[in-house]
């Protein structure tokens, strides 16, 4: 998914390494003395508006996809779950990565409606028929019926 060269979300999408950000910060959790003095904490951000490495129908569905993630504009995946920051840093890859390329992944089939049929119409009713018979049964019994 990835290399020095870039990140591949998808076969023909590379995003140079030029085009991402990274930031530290001390993580919580495990660490032992280290994890007080340590940066481990991950952060990649990635703008999917201004990068050279999509086209403009795969700008526009990232960002319709993407829309509630991203904040102003970028999209940001934080890894903490390592103790060493290199591997919380290809955590970080590879999440962005996955997102990136579920965003790119193109529409399933729409669906084809469909009516139910008679007899499971009539089952339905007979269920729901027999549910309250069963449910009166319960009540206290009223004299004035």
């Amino acid at each position: 998914m990835s290399d020095a060269r870039g990140l591949h979300p998808a076969p023909a999408v590379v995003i140079p390494d030029r085009e991402l950000s990274w930031r530290f910060s001390r993580a919580s959790g495990p660490g032992g003395q280290g994890v007080n003095t340590a940066d481990s904490r991950v952060e990649l951000t990635w703008n999917p508006a201004t990068s050279t490495a999509l086209t403009e129908a795969q700008r526009a569905r990232v960002l319709e996809r993407l829309a509630p993630r991203l904040v102003r504009g970028t999209l940001t995946v934080v890894a903490s779950e390592h103790r060493a920051q290199l591997a919380n840093r290809e955590a970080a890859r590879q999440r962005l990565a996955a997102l990136v390329a579920a965003a790119l992944a193109p529409p399933g089939p729409r669906r084809r409606p469909t009516r139910a049929t008679r007899g499971s119409q009539q089952r339905r009713v007979e269920a729901k028929k027999q549910r309250g018979s069963l449910k009166r049964a319960r009540r206290r019994p009223n004299h004035l019926d």
